[in-house]
């Protein structure tokens, strides 16, 4: 499972109702924000998570209202929270412009009390791997170079079958664990129980995609392909279209025709122009992908391959 909380949700400019682009992404004991626009600490206490344990930063690109939070986010870090290190993750460019902020403006003369470790993306990257998941980046087009999109997966299991076990003399214990891995055993009486004896059928494990701001999606169809859930930006409306390509933006059609071809479950839109509501673009969205919400600040989706369950603090309803 994948929790993604919402803490802005607005394109370029926040709104009355609408922080700038920052999100919260669970997953067991990992944290992770991506992006970190204006505004980011106050939502990250409003949504009750806290700093504690935030020590990884996922970027999408340079713009400002993706990554202005961070000069003070990362000096309320360093100073309240017991951080060994934090880790930045973007394009070159984006890692560029992230180092002016902490070098020229936040501790200009200074040392960081808390090591800033930055690190820069390629396509395909696996930026964090264990036994049970995968976090990757994946390029995307939009204005200027070094954009990336970030792809969270589960990886695939094969269910323990007790009864069967039971049924074969397995005794409780680390011969359990073993067959779990992958290992045969070879009980007291000199039988060898094999792996395929007691797992079930292959069971493919959550995935979870996050776009932020992108200009075209023909090359983001394998990305996505068979995604959970998928967030990506629709800043504008599709009346708007040759605006969005001219700006490198979609539209909300545009989103839903990527979910349907790459056989999203679940599309999550965000990053919305302020002279919209959320009801108008989503009412647009669903009529070309049904299975669509419009994210509004402090929403919570819990994602799993059962279904997408959303939550929200109805102070910033629009």
């Amino acid at each position: 499972m994948f929790e993604v909380i919402f803490l802005g949700t607005s394109a370029s400019t926040p709104s009355a109702y609408r922080g700038l682009t920052s999100h919260i992404i669970l997953h067991r004991q990992y944290r992770f924000l991506l992006d970190c626009g204006e505004g980011t600490q106050r939502q990250i206490l409003r949504s009750g998570l806290g700093f504690k344990g935030l020590n990884k930063i996922l970027l999408t690109h340079s713009h400002l209202d993706h990554i202005l939070g961070l000069g003070g986010l990362l000096s309320t870090l360093a100073r309240w929270e017991a951080l060994n290190q934090i880790e930045i993750y973007g394009g070159r460019a984006t890692l560029d412009r992230v180092s002016d902020l902490i070098y020229r403006v936040v501790w200009r003369g200074h040392r960081p009390p808390v090591q800033i470790k930055m690190i820069p993306l390629e396509p395909g990257m696996v930026i964090l791997e264990d036994e049970k998941f995968t976090l990757s980046a994946f390029p995307v087009s939009h204005r200027g170079p070094g954009c990336y999109g970030f792809s969270f997966e589960e990886k695939s299991r094969r269910p323990f079958l007790a009864e069967k076990a039971e049924a074969l003399g397995v005794p409780f214990g680390p011969e359990r664990g073993r067959l779990v891995q992958g290992e045969a055993v070879t009980l007291a009486d000199g039988r060898v129980i094999r792996p395929a004896e007691v797992l079930g059928e292959e069971i493919a494990g959550t995935k979870y995609v996050h776009i932020g701001d992108v200009g075209r999606t023909e090359n983001l169809v394998e990305f996505c392909r068979d995604a959970d859930a998928l967030t990506i930006e629709a800043t504008y409306m599709e009346d708007e279209r040759e605006k969005a390509e001219r700006f490198g933006h979609l539209t909300t059609v545009m989103a839903a025709e990527l979910a349907r071809e790459a056989n999203v479950d679940t599309l999550i839109l965000t990053h919305l122009s302020r002279r919209y509501y959320g009801g108008e673009v989503l009412d647009e969205a669903r009529g070309h992908f049904p299975n669509t919400y419009v994210a509004r600040d402090l929403d919570h989706f819990q994602i799993t391959r059962e279904g997408v369950t959303r939550g929200h603090d109805r102070r910033n309803d629009d």
